[in-house]
């Protein structure tokens, strides 16, 4: 029973995508260009978030070090 309706769906998405003209599916220049300068900014977003949480990062392990070596120091002055 599941077969038959995953089947028909199927054939349903099937029959959706090829009823589409091949024309529709074709991008402007400008859109194309809209596109490209969207995924830029995506990729230039996602990127600067990355670099904020490995400078946090980074900053956090260098305040832990100097936690450390600070708890290290003291132990040998006593």
């Amino acid at each position: 029973m599941k077969r038959i309706v995953t089947f028909m769906l199927l054939l349903v998405a099937l029959g959706a995508a090829w009823s589409i003209p091949a024309q529709g599916q074709r991008i402007s220049p400008q859109e194309n260009a809209r596109q490209s300068h969207k995924a830029i900014k995506k990729q230039q977003k996602m990127l600067n978030k990355a670099n904020k949480k490995q400078a946090k990062a980074m900053k956090k392990a260098a305040k832990k070090q100097r936690k450390q070596m600070k708890k290290a120091n003291n132990r040998h002055k006593k």
